[in-house]
This record gives structure tokens, C-alpha cells and sequence, in this order.
């Protein structure tokens, strides 16, 4: 019969990623209600993470080649043909350097002081939400402890009313709560590597942005 289910297994290898995944869920749900919300908070954790990745990348975006064609422009004192060249940049970097030269004729100081309130705008454009993630990394774990502490009075709860200490009693329980305490950590962990990485990506683009919007001060 074993041998007949290994050939059964080879034959339709998408049978043992059901099982696998069945497993897993059986697992989990061992855990106790307390891993529904540690699920619901990696469920969001990885959605957010994706979102902000994706805003970013799109943002984040510095041309150089666009840096170059603003700054001739500007030698050549051609602001509107500047301007075009800007607006027909969908980034982050183009909404910064249009709040300033939106400003011509003004002291290069004032059009600094425009430019930086815009970028900072936009830095907290990108952040938006991230926080959360750093809140998770901190919940996911306690919320994991919590559940493990809850299954340990559940023992020795059933170990007073049996009024016999089994080692059944105390693994098979303790094993389930344990799930809480890794799951807990693991949501935490990846929770906390998605917001640094995220932070990782908004403090390189913020150097090579500053970089460049001084190039073009220096110009005006």
C-alpha cells in the first residue's frame, strides 16, 4: 500500500504541495485563536510592504540625463523649455526642482528654502505607513508570547483537574502554544526587515537627491 501511494505521489506531484500546504494550516491553527491576529498582521505587514516598495521605486528615481538637460537649460536661460522638461518627469526629484524653479527671480536662498520643504514633503510622502511596520515587528512578537503563556496556564489547569502530571499532557500542549511564540517572532522579523529595508531605500535616494538638487542650485 506504501509503495502504491509513492508511485501515486510521483505521478501527481501536485498532491504533496496540497498535503504540504494542509499541514502547514493544521499547524498554525494548533496555535490557538491568538494566531489570528499574528496572520491578519503578516497578511498586512507583506501588503504594505509591497505597496511602499512599489511607491518608491517609482518615485525614487533620479535621471541624470534630465539633471544634465535642466541645468543647459538654465545656462542658456531658458526656464519655460526647463519647466517642460520637469513636468514631463513623473519622479519625485522633478516635483522638487519645479517648486523651485517655479520660483525664478527670487534669491537662490529662498529657492532653496522652496525646494526643501517640497523634498521634504515627498521623504514623508515615502514613509507614509511605513511606521505600522515597526509597530508589528514589536505586537507580533508579544502577541506570540502571550499566546504561549496562555497555553501553559491551560496545562496546568488540565494538570490540576487530572490531578496526574503526564508528560502527554505537558508536550502535546506546550508544543501547540510554542507555534504562537515562533510565528510571533517570525512576523516580527520579517516586519522589521521590510521597514528597514524600506528606510534603507529612502535614505540612498535622499542623498543622490540632495546631490542633485545642489547642482542645480549652484546653477541658479
Amino acid at each position: 500500500m506504501l509503495y502504491n501511494y509513492i508511485l501515486l505521489a510521483i505521478d501527481q506531484p501536485h498532491l504533496k504541495d496540497t498535503n504540504a500546504v494542509n499541514n502547514v494550516a493544521e499547524l498554525l491553527m494548533k496555535g490557538g485563536f491568538i494566531m489570528i491576529p499574528i496572520i491578519l498582521l503578516s497578511i498586512f505587514s507583506i501588503y504594505l510592504f509591497i505597496e511602499r516598495f512599489l511607491y518608491i521605486r517609482k518615485s525614487a528615481v533620479v535621471d541624470k540625463d534630465l539633471i544634465y538637460n535642466i541645468i543647459g537649460e538654465i545656462r542658456n536661460k531658458r526656464s519655460e523649455e526647463a519647466l517642460v522638461h520637469i513636468r514631463n518627469d513623473n519622479t519625485s526629484l522633478g516635483r522638487i526642482l519645479e517648486s523651485g524653479l517655479n520660483q525664478s527671480g527670487k534669491t537662490p536662498k529662498d529657492i532653496e528654502n522652496y525646494m526643501e520643504a517640497t523634498a521634504n514633503i515627498e521623504i514623508s510622502e515615502m514613509e507614509k505607513n511605513t511606521g505600522y511596520l515597526g509597530i508589528i515587528a514589536g505586537i507580533a512578537p508579544m502577541l506570540g508570547f502571550i499566546g504561549t503563556i496562555a497555553g501553559v496556564i491551560k496545562i496546568f489547569y488540565n494538570i490540576s483537574l487530572a490531578d496526574n502530571i503526564s508528560i502527554g499532557i505537558i508536550a502535546g500542549g506546550l508544543y501547540q502554544k510554542m507555534i504562537c511564540s515562533g510565528t510571533g517572532l517570525i512576523v516580527g522579523v520579517i516586519a522589521y526587515s521590510c521597514y528597514h529595508y524600506l528606510q534603507m531605500m529612502i535614505d540612498r535616494y535622499s542623498i543622490d537627491m540632495q546631490r542633485q538638487v545642489n547642482e542645480v542650485v549652484k546653477i541658479l
